[in-house]
């Protein structure tokens, strides 16, 4: 996360109680390997078309940075260093990222995993990612403004966080949370952020927001990619 003032170290000790238990499909991060595909879907499709890339190419990234700004155990940090990119994954918990670092070893990929926030990046990278973190971190026009600082001319910052309805209350904590498949405590409704205020953060850090895609959920279909805003969305945005 991006400065000791935008970690909320309340946030940062939930997520590094859940490491070891990061890379278990049906562990307490089962939500997210369910999610992970449909982010890793939007990430590709746009910078496929950013780069002007061929959909095909199974290394789009290859010759560029990409930095995964409050990473966990690596679930978006791994597919992107597949894709090509040098990557670097940034995470305020610790024991986060000696899970990360075990993973990635035993998987044959090599990821510069730091402890710290969005300051201990260094540099400029062609790609910066966040995804479901500005909702918990403690100053958020600071850590988007830490985010933006990190995007090379010509870059690319996306980020996914839930919208601030009563369909993301009911799902994501009476739901999720209730019924155990998210871990109880996970979300703030109230620390939630709407596409509006999220996109105003992004202008005051100089940067102008290029798509805004919904992530909905159904029982039958589950996670997937839509119009519709009100449950989870996705950002791309570029240096104004």
């Amino acid at each position: 996360m991006a400065s000791e003032g935008t970690i909320d170290p309340h946030e940062a000790a939930h997520f590094g109680a859940l490491a070891a238990d990061w890379w278990d499909p049906k562990g307490s991060s089962a939500m997210l390997h369910r999610l992970n595909p449909v982010r890793l879907k939007y990430i590709r499709d746009r910078i496929d078309h950013h780069w002007q890339l061929d959909e095909h190419d199974l290394r789009p990234l290859s010759g560029r940075r990409a930095a995964d700004v409050g990473c966990g155990a690596g679930l978006l940090a791994e597919p992107l260093a597949r894709l090509g990119a040098d990557v670097t994954g940034i995470d305020a918990a610790e024991a986060n990222i000696v899970e990360a670092r075990r993973h990635a070893a035993g998987q044959g990929l090599d990821i510069d995993y730091r402890v710290g926030g969005a300051e201990a990046l260094g540099g400029r990278f062609d790609l910066v990612a966040s995804l479901e973190v500005v909702e918990h971190v403690a100053d958020v026009p600071a850590f988007v403004a830490a985010l933006a600082s990190a995007v090379a001319k010509g870059g690319l910052l996306i980020l996914s966080t839930p919208n601030r309805t009563a369909w993301s209350q009911l799902i994501m904590i009476g739901l999720g949370e209730g019924l155990g498949r998210i871990p109880k405590g996970t979300h703030d409704w109230n620390q939630f952020i709407t596409p509006d205020e999220l996109g105003a953060r992004l202008g005051e850090a100089g940067m102008k927001v290029d798509d805004v895609t919904g992530i909905g959920w159904t029982p039958t279909s589950g996670f997937q990619l839509t119009d519709d805003l009100s449950l989870n969305y996705l950002v791309t945005a570029t240096k104004s």
